[in-house]
């Protein structure tokens, strides 16, 4: 009979080498933990190597596909924390809002309007003002805020340069004529069809981004997240806009 071969496997703690560890349990994904008697370090056994930059583009972009964070860890089996932890990383590496802007021409026009969103329970309701320029289709300045005259100031403020010497629409919602100049701005009714741009815009958000739609169960639980999936969603819309202008 053949003698049996046999196998041994030494485990060394990934920060100081040592093999002085003993088991610790599992974590929340069922991967064995251990406890390094020397350092005292607390790590995973068999840590998962790194997603592929192919596998964070996917994830990604599907996330901007009306799927929430919960979602994309059922689709691809990956933490809903890391999801998070690649968007945020994303988001913060954007490139600014104004440097998506094509160049403000004289005869262009602003649409203004708010949407209404809320932030882990629809008690703390956000706002989000959006400035968009009909002759673009780009959003040039945007703020999450409250509904109040506040907020349609911090808009105001946030709208280039360029873009501020420009003619604007808005609904009847009173605070637009007490912050815009009243020479450059006009508050029409939704049936005149004079915001029909950004009604449209505010169709293809919710469309495109859950948290943003009133009956869901994909919301944010953050403010900074929320602004972090809003400026995401903005500028690879503008930078899309652009694209299929040039």
């Amino acid at each position: 009979m053949l003698p049996m071969i046999q196998e041994t496997i030494t485990y060394t703690c990934s920060r100081c080498g040592s093999t002085n560890i003993v088991r610790n349990g599992t974590n929340k994904c069922g991967k064995q933990q251990y406890h390094c008697k020397d350092c005292g370090a607390y790590r995973v056994l068999k840590p998962r190597q790194g997603y592929s930059k192919i596998t964070q583009e996917t994830v990604l972009k599907t996330c901007k596909e009306r799927v929430s964070l919960r979602g994309a860890q059922r689709i691809f089996g990956i933490s809903r924390h890391s999801v998070a932890r690649w968007i945020k990383h994303h988001a913060s590496h954007l490139p600014l809002l104004v440097d998506t802007l094509l160049p403000a021409q004289a005869d262009d026009m602003l649409e203004l309007d708010e949407l209404w969103s809320f932030v882990l329970k629809k008690t703390q309701k956000r706002w989000l003002w959006v400035a968009l320029c009909r002759c673009t289709r780009q959003i040039v300045a945007f703020f999450i805020g409250q509904r109040d005259t506040l907020s349609c100031q911090q808009l105001w403020h946030r709208i280039p340069s360029d873009y501020a010497c420009c003619r604007s629409v808005s609904d009847a919602w009173h605070t637009y004529p007490q912050v815009m100049p009243a020479d450059l701005h006009r508050a029409v009714g939704k049936e005149t069809g004079e915001t029909a741009h950004i009604e449209r815009w505010n169709n293809t958000l919710c469309q495109r981004i859950g948290r943003f739609v009133r009956k869901t169960l994909s919301f944010s639980k953050s403010d900074e997240f929320h602004y972090w999936m809003t400026l995401w969603f903005i500028i690879d819309y503008n930078l899309e806009v652009s694209s299929l202008t040039m």
